[in-house]
C-alpha cells in the first residue's frame, strides 16, 4: 500500500539543509579495474514538507568547485573544461518533480538534476532515518539518498582509450547523499 503522507516524525514547513553534517559523494570505475571515490560540497538547499507528499518538494545546490578526491592533479583536471567547467558551470542543481513513498521508510524522489549546463532527470532512492533534538534545540531530521547517472547525458564526455581495449573513466557514477536538515521556526 502506497501513502502519500510525509514521514512520521517530520513537521510540516521548512527544513534547511546543514551544508556541515551533509555530504554529497561519487564513484565511478577507472580503467575498468578500480574505482576513484570523491565528494561534492551541498552548499545549500531545503526541504519544504506540505501535509502531503505531493504537497511537498526538496532543493540543493553542490558546488563543483569543491570536488575532492584525494588526488591534487585529478582534482584539477576535475574541474578543468576536460570535465566539470567550473569557471563556465559554477553550480549544479536538484530540483524535484515528485516524491513519493516507497514503502516503510524509503521513498522515491525525482527531479532535474543539472549539471554541466545539462538538465536531466533523476530519480533518488531515498531512505529517512528519523529526527532528534541537538544539543543546541534544534529539531534535525537526516537522510540518505542514491542514484546512478551517465556522465554522457550531462555532456560529461572526456575519454581516453586503453591499449587492451576499453576506456579510463567508465560512463555510469553512483552518486550518494547523505543529508541533514534542520527545521525552521
Amino acid at each position: 500500500m502506497t501513502t502519500t503522507a510525509i514521514p512520521q516524525g517530520l513537521a510540516t514547513g521548512t527544513w534547511t539543509i546543514d551544508p556541515s553534517h551533509s555530504e554529497a559523494s561519487f564513484t565511478v570505475r577507472h580503467a575498468g579495474i578500480s574505482k576513484v571515490r570523491g565528494t561534492v560540497a551541498i552548499v545549500s538547499g531545503e526541504i519544504v514538507l506540505g501535509d502531503s507528499l505531493a504537497e511537498s518538494r526538496v532543493t540543493a545546490t553542490l558546488d563543483p568547485t569543491t570536488v575532492s578526491t584525494g588526488d591534487a592533479n585529478r582534482d584539477g583536471h576535475l574541474k578543468s573544461g576536460d570535465f566539470f567547467d567550473v569557471e563556465k558551470f559554477g553550480q549544479w542543481t536538484f530540483v524535484s518533480t515528485e516524491i513519493r513513498q516507497a514503502g516503510g521508510s524509503t521513498y522515491e524522489i525525482a527531479g532535474d538534476l543539472t549539471i554541466h549546463g545539462v538538465t536531466q532527470r533523476v530519480e533518488l532512492a531515498t531512505e529517512f532515518n528519523g529526527t532528534a533534538t541537538d544539543p543546541f534545540g534544534n529539531l534535525r531530521a537526516g537522510g540518505e539518498a542514491t542514484t546512478t547517472i551517465s556522465r554522457k547525458d550531462f555532456g560529461l564526455t572526456w575519454n581516453a582509450a586503453l591499449e587492451a581495449g576499453g576506456v579510463l573513466v567508465a560512463d555510469k557514477v553512483r552518486v550518494d547523499l547523505d543529508v541533514s536538515v534542520i527545521k525552521q521556526a
